[in-house]
């Protein structure tokens, strides 16, 4: 063997190790804010918690039923399965996203379009909240502004990202979860 063959050799075997090390960075995915729960199946954004909560499936029920009508200005419009036998109720809604300008000022951004389902079981409920989508001409799913190295990639998205994290856990959920809590009884004093 030539030393010119051999020298090509021991210089493709040395860059063998950078070259697995490009390919492993291809195949990593992009990093995605801490916050933001992700599907591993379906690789999409989906909030989901179980709540443990005192009560049968029908109050855990009827209670969510009331938290529809204290939580959504119009709640039949927005609520799609209301079934009382099987403890659930769906339903789709949105909310406003505003960016912030240079001087602090927010201006309308969007309206994000998500989904929510409620499970109802004795001692304990589940809500999940996904297929999170911007409302445009087509629809616009939010997990394309989880990929930084998008060519079109726009910091903002870190801002959105993090106002619809804020609306799922610090409304949407806080508010669900007060609401399921049993009521307090207030006994009469008597005297």
């Amino acid at each position: 063997m030539t030393k010119l063959k051999l020298n090509t050799i021991l210089i493709l075997f040395a860059m063998l190790p950078a070259l697995q090390l490009f390919s492993q960075q291809d195949s990593i995915p992009p990093p995605t804010p801490a916050n933001i729960p992700i599907d591993e199946a379906s690789g999409l954004i989906v909030y989901q918690e179980v709540v443990s909560e005192p009560g049968t499936k029908s109050v855990l029920f009827n209670r969510a039923s009331e938290w529809l009508h204290q939580f959504f200005a119009n709640p039949v419009h927005v609520t799609k399965v209301r079934d009382a036998s099987s403890g659930i109720i769906k339903g789709r809604h949105q909310f406003e996203l505003f960016r912030t300008d240079k001087d602090g000022n927010k201006i309308h951004a969007g309206m994000v379009l998500y989904s929510f389902k409620i499970e109802a079981r004795d001692e304990r409920y589940r809500y999940t909240v996904d297929e999170l989508l911007l409302r445009q001409q087509s629809r616009y799913p939010i997990e394309k502004w989880l990929d930084k190295n998008d060519p079109n990639y726009n910091p903002q998205w870190e801002e959105y990202l993090q106002q619809i994290d804020n609306y799922v856990r610090n409304v949407f959920a806080a508010s669900l979860k007060e609401a399921m809590k049993p009521k307090k009884e207030y006994q009469e004093e008597e005297w």
